[in-house]
């Protein structure tokens, strides 16, 4: 693997994103399911490269034939398959560094139902998840008992978990459950969309949702719409950025996400030491050297962004230049993880891989039609919808849903929602339990695993119907 064919690689990857977007611009449909460039860009790189049209030559034409591996060279695809292990760290790095975080208390006021709604259906997608594989999936078909953890990795984690966690599914022995993991965020996030409009336009009907099409009642416009189809919250930071004069902005923003990716790696380096030479040793059980680098580049960014705040000098963050970076790093390793998807493994799984889909998609519907009115006091549909959304694709396609439901903000919906992944992403939806989810079940095996789920989504979802329903029931 030579510099010119990682250089190559990267300019391939703007071609077809360039792809992507005039594909979206022009194709009714695409925009309709509100799906991002860089996916429709991986799709295309899929199509052509070998597992669709190199497979479709092979059955027409000879070995030697100039598209037989499709038309997108070896060398290339081993580029672009280590891509989303590294970019994730960057979009991970960049989570929290810029915003103005609000005290605890204020977090919890605003968003606290919405903080306890989605950690019930995380650990529930581990519950449903993992009681699968223990009853069906492992007896019945031989699936590895990782598989437990793909519907939370995948659903509420979306593409980037999926994709980054890569390396740590080779190095447990399940190197398939990578191409799994993505293959189900692509299913999420589709399906998030169009179930999260029916069910807008039933409540709608059913007069659940109070302010569908906003106080004039209009449609969104074509640019909202591609807005809320990007990829990440573009929100401008709430202070006046100071510039830096002594050194490029892009650069300096650069240099802050790399310093919060060493400090992650400093730290998972130290974690790893104390538990060699602590319980590991003392039990023999060695969980965090399979734990990738991603949630503790998280945690380096907050330490950072904390630092910033108490000296004075997170004026120098532009919130607007970190989405930048972050968008770009998510977009490439988008595209990167499904032109490299294999979708032989997906074929091989099939029943698993749609038996896996169905039930995930069963259990966040389940939540929102069941659970949500009765965790949520005020506004539970607006609010509720918002996690749905995020609990079957990512971030974006919650905010998207809320978008449509409540488009003029009447609701609370939208900042406690931005308040909630203060407090949520941090554990799950691609945050440290998320990682450490497949090295402990490696570790402890699936039942334990799964008794823990239980118990936390228990707390949770007990909390939320006798804490907050109960304040419903008295108001």
């Amino acid at each position: 693997m030579t510099p010119n064919i990682i250089g190559f690689s990267f300019i391939l990857l703007g071609i077809f994103l360039i792809i992507g977007k005039i594909l979206r611009s022009n194709i009714t449909g695409l925009r309709k399911l509100f799906l991002p460039s860089s996916i429709i860009a991986g799709f295309v790189a899929l199509f052509l490269g070998p597992e669709i049209l190199g497979r479709i030559v092979e059955l027409f034409a000879k070995e030697e034939t100039f598209f037989h591996n499709g038309l997108i060279p070896e060398d290339i695809l081993s580029v672009w398959s280590t891509l989303p292990g590294l970019f994730i760290n960057i979009v991970f790095a960049a989570l929290f560094l810029g915003k103005v975080v609000p005290n605890l208390k204020k977090i919890w006021l605003i968003a606290g139902p919405q903080v306890v709604m989605g950690q019930t259906v995380s650990w529930g997608q581990y519950v449903v998840g993992l009681l699968l594989t223990i009853f069906i999936l492992t007896p019945f078909f031989g699936m590895n008992p990782l598989t437990g953890a793909l519907i939370e990795i995948s659903f509420v984690g979306g593409h980037g978990t999926a994709a980054g966690l890569s390396g740590t599914f080779e190095e447990l022995g399940f190197a398939e459950g990578a191409d799994l993991a993505v293959g189900l965020a692509t299913i999420g996030i589709v399906s998030g969309v169009i179930v999260g409009i029916i069910i807008i336009n039933w409540g709608a009907r059913t007069g659940r949702a109070k302010f569908v099409g906003g106080k004039d009642k209009r449609e969104l416009t074509e640019e909202e719409k591609e807005k809320l189809a990007e990829l990440e919250d573009r929100e401008t930071n709430v202070t006046k950025t100071k510039q830096t004069t002594s050194m490029e902005p892009l650069a300096f923003h650069l240099a802050i996400v790399g310093a919060a990716i060493a400090l992650g790696y400093v730290l998972l380096e130290l974690i790893v030491l104390l538990e060699r030479y602590t319980w590991g040793s003392w039990t023999g059980v060695q969980l965090f050297p399979y734990v990738p680098l991603f949630p503790l580049a998280m945690v380096g960014g907050m330490v950072i962004q904390i630092y910033l705040d108490r000296t004075g000098k997170s004026k120098y963050i532009d919130r607007e230049m970190v989405n930048r970076i972050s968008g770009f790093s998510l977009d490439i390793l988008i595209v990167s993880a499904l032109a490299s998807l294999s979708l032989a493994v997906i074929g091989d799984n099939l029943a698993p891989f749609l038996l896996l889909a169905v039930v995930a998609i069963g259990w966040n519907v389940f939540a929102f039609l069941v659970l949500a009115p009765r965790m949520i006091p005020q506004f539970w549909f607006e609010r509720g919808i918002g996690d749905l959304g995020q609990a079957m694709g990512m971030t974006a396609t919650g905010l998207l849903l809320m978008k449509i439901a409540d488009p003029d903000n009447e609701s609370p919906a939208l900042e406690g929602f931005g308040y909630k992944q203060i407090l949520f992403e941090p554990l799950v939806g691609g945050g440290i339990f998320t990682a450490a989810s497949l090295p402990l079940i490696y570790q402890f095996g699936a039942p334990a695993i799964l008794v823990l789920s239980i118990v936390v989504m228990t707390f949770f979802l007990l909390f939320g119907l006798f804490y907050f329903g109960g304040r419903k029931a008295k108001a």
